[in-house]
């Protein structure tokens, strides 16, 4: 046997692919990372299960021509496979049809996900590409991941909705300079073994262990005890679901009341203080969000409260505030909130304190503040100017024509006709999956490029297989990552699938615009090009090798960033006359008279309560008294492998794993390792129960990405088999502001599962016909 050792990038990690004959025998971590994901050496058993779509398929009845709008057959119906020929004219005729007969505003391309490493074998940057230059299509903007954050945090500190990354303190400074971390929503340890586009080294566990070494003392304001990690030694503050915003406000008003905050900072550095504080302390409502108003919110004892407000005065202090938390009701506010405190407690604008977002959530994040810039496909501007905000698909195929608010703008959500969806998968992303299969039917045709019979495949009307990250060329430049790793194609596609490339170069050949597609390059002209501009860009300033010793070293390191880096809150607090924020005022906007001007009845012009619409002080707890929080997963990304090694063996007799606290699992007769059922008015779900204190009672949690299995389709509310938590979260926007999703303000009940328990359909292919 003749082994083959060979460079794999991912965005959990780089490894390395072990090859025998061309067939791929194992993926093993690299020898240099110390905290290598098993995620990768997962990723085997994926590569030739029996989920793979190995032949371009169309379904049945849209290949018969049924009516296509309004058709209820997406999800349930056979597929028939075709050749490539066949499977491309059907696409490009589509195409033109769609385009000629409703306008180029009917195509959806905002094809939301993660897609796979790579510069060049980017899926969205394809398909937008692709469409762009046949005339346009409609985008969507922001994350699911982060919309709320995204739209409110240029109004509060001015830059682009990612320029907070490079403005925060980093790992090392923190480990050098702080005493006291407070992480609203944790920073727990699972997540930052993701790095969006790829990474060579993990290196934030190592981070927080300085850190702790260093003697940073950190507390953890989350529902969830291991949303730090163990060796952290972090003080547990559990904390009612979607109430950071709450506790925040008991926190200020106590700095306030106290004399404690930072007047100096807020007079020089801020605008808006005066205003904000009257809310604070009543004068605007006749309630002072005081410690004792904020804990019988929030669930903190109100001595807590007062600690907390002293503490983070009185030492060199950091606000650190997850993602998690802005993926729900009234979203922006702890955002916005969680700024507004930092800039009271004194520690704002000074070296490796003040405030950040994000930490661990990528392994990046914290670690470097940005790299250098590497060379990428070149954009193609999109002649359609119509957008929608991520999380607003469903609306949109519901009530085309309807009028929504969307940060200070009214945009008219335009009738799409035709979807074409490329690396990613809306049916692990969306909230409430009932409701979206509904929206689902609506438009004509529905084009997926993917590799495997996930749900988003069985929802579609053509489906081309796409081989993946391990069976095509490329290189990886990860987010904010110094590094770039070769990604040598380690095995050849399996069946008959292509390239994303591949495909949009035959569909641009049939419809007239091959050349300006390709220009002339094949995919690996293209990655050594891209490289090459990389290396031309970066002159004197890099030593990277030429294309060829890199190819063969898998390996080259990027020149570090120094910066300038604007909108430095350091700068700010040394001179904002000097140095303003790119805020209107120049300042942070603890008041802001552009929010205040639009008038929204959910997002006011400075940080406010508002009460959730499902939480556990809600009247509907009444009925549903446990509050859900779908989180992201340890064992996989989103819903990518979780037909991988890793995201198998963590299932409970086929299902996700449920945690729940002892004590509503005893009131329930519920134990460890039992099947349950997870249910709401929108829809329920099988799940393994695990018990664990990790949890505070009254809170289950359920990562997301479990692949949907219905057990009927057709059905609204019909019984999820697998553990997906989107059947159970609403679809509905954090405010008017971002129209960011709010999965995280979902009620449920728990029950044990009495009937015969069905298998696990989510990883068989629906019926092939020849």
């Amino acid at each position: 046997m003749v082994e083959r050792r060979m460079s794999v990038a991912t965005h959990w990690g780089s490894f390395t692919a072990v090859v025998d004959s061309g067939r791929l025998v194992r993926i093993e971590p690299r020898g240099d990372d110390p905290a290598p994901s098993p995620i990768g050496p997962g990723m085997v058993t994926a590569a030739d299960d029996s989920a793979r779509v190995l032949r371009p398929a169309v379904r049945k009845g849209w290949l018969n021509g049924l009516p296509r709008a309004h058709d209820t057959a997406r999800g349930a119906d056979a597929f028939v496979e075709v050749s490539w020929d066949r499977a491309i004219t059907l696409v490009s005729d589509e195409l033109r049809r769609v385009r000629s007969q409703h306008g180029d505003s009917a195509v959806f391309g905002g094809s939301y996900g993660w897609a796979s490493a790579g510069g060049f074998h980017q899926a969205q940057g394809q398909l937008h590409r692709f469409l762009a230059l046949g005339g346009g299509y409609t985008d969507s903007r922001n994350t699911y991941s982060t919309a709320a954050l995204e739209v409110i945090l240029p109004h509060v500190i001015g830059g682009h909705s990612w320029s907070y990354q490079s403005r925060m303190p980093m790992w090392d400074e923190i480990a050098e300079n702080c005493e006291l971390v407070v992480a609203f929503g944790g920073l727990a340890l699972k997540n930052s073994q993701i790095n969006p586009g790829g990474l060579a080294r993990h290196q934030t566990q190592d981070l927080q262990r300085q850190c702790h070494e260093a003697g940073v003392r950190f507390v953890n304001v989350s529902p969830i005890r291991s949303d730090t990690a163990g060796f952290l030694d972090a003080e547990w503050l559990p904390v009612i679901p979607n109430t950071d915003t709450a506790a925040m406000l008991g926190i200020a008003h106590t700095m306030l009341v106290n004399g404690w905050h930072d007047e100096d900072f807020l007079r020089r550095c801020c605008i808006g203080f005066d205003r904000f504080a009257a809310y604070l302390v009543g004068e605007l409502d006749g309630i002072p969000k005081d410690a004792a108003w904020a804990a019988k919110i929030t669930g903190i004892g109100r001595e807590a409260i007062t600690d907390l407000a002293r503490r983070l005065t009185s030492q060199r202090s950091l606000i650190m505030v997850n993602y998690a938390v802005q993926r729900a009701d009234h979203g922006e506010q702890p955002i916005w909130m969680s700024v507004v405190l930092a800039a009271m407690a004194g520690s704002m604008g000074r070296p490796g304190c003040g405030w950040g977002a994000g930490y661990a959530t990528m392994d990046a994040t914290g670690v470097a503040r940005g790299r250098a810039s590497v060379a990428t496909v070149p954009a193609v501007a999109n002649p359609v100017a119509d957008f929608i905000p991520v999380a607003r698909i469903a609306d949109t195929l519901l009530d085309p024509g309807k009028t929504i608010d969307y940060d200070g703008q009214r945009l008219t959500l335009p009738e799409l006709r035709l979807i074409y969806w490329c690396g990613g998968n809306p049916f692990h992303h969306h909230q409430d999956l009932h409701r979206l299969a509904r929206a689902w039917q609506t438009p004509d045709t529905v084009v997926v490029h993917e590799a495997w019979w996930n749900t988003t495949a069985k929802f579609a009307d053509i489906v081309l297989p796409v081989a993946t990250t391990l069976e095509r060329d490329d290189f990886a430049a990860g987010f904010s990552d110094p590094h770039l790793v070769a990604m040598p194609k380690v095995r050849e596609p399996a069946g008959e699938s292509r390239t994303d490339h591949h495909i949009f170069t035959a569909l641009a050949s049939r419809l007239g615009y091959e050349q300006e597609f390709t220009e002339s390059r094949s995919e690996i002209e293209w990655v050594r090009h891209l490289y090459e501009q990389t290396r031309t860009k970066l002159g004197d300033d890099a030593t990277l090798p030429g294309f060829d010793d890199f190819w063969r070293s898998s390996t080259a390191e990027l020149p570090a960033l120094t910066g300038p880096f604007p909108g430095s809150f350091e700068d700010l607090r040394s001179d904002p006359q000097r140095f303003p924020l790119p805020t209107p005022s120049g300042r942070i906007e603890i008041f802001s008279e552009e929010i205040d001007s639009f008038g929204y009845d959910d997002c006011a012009g400075h940080p406010t309560w508002f009460e959730p619409v499902e939480w556990l002080r809600a009247d509907l707890s009444d009925r549903f008294p446990l509050h859900l929080i779908s989180n992201q997963p340890a064992s996989r990304l989103h819903s990518q492998y979780d037909n991988g090694g890793h995201s198998l063996n963590s299932k409970i007799r086929g299902r996700e794993p449920m945690t729940i606290n002892p004590l509503d699992a005893a009131s329930r007769g519920i134990q460890d390792g039992m099947i349950v059922r997870v249910y709401n008015d929108r829809g329920s779900c099988l799940a393994g129960a695990v018990l664990s204190d990790d949890v505070m009672p009254g809170v289950v949690q359920l990562s997301t990405g479990a692949w949907w299995d219905p057990v009927q389709p057709g059905l609204s509310g019909t019984l999820d088999r697998h553990g997906n938590p989107n059947v159970l979260t609403g679809d509905r926007p954090c405010s008017r502001l971002s129209q960011g999703p709010s999965a995280h303000s979902a009620l449920v009940d728990v029950e044990l599962y009495g009937g015969p328990l069905p298998d696990v359909l989510a990883f068989t292919p629906p019926n092939l016909e020849h």
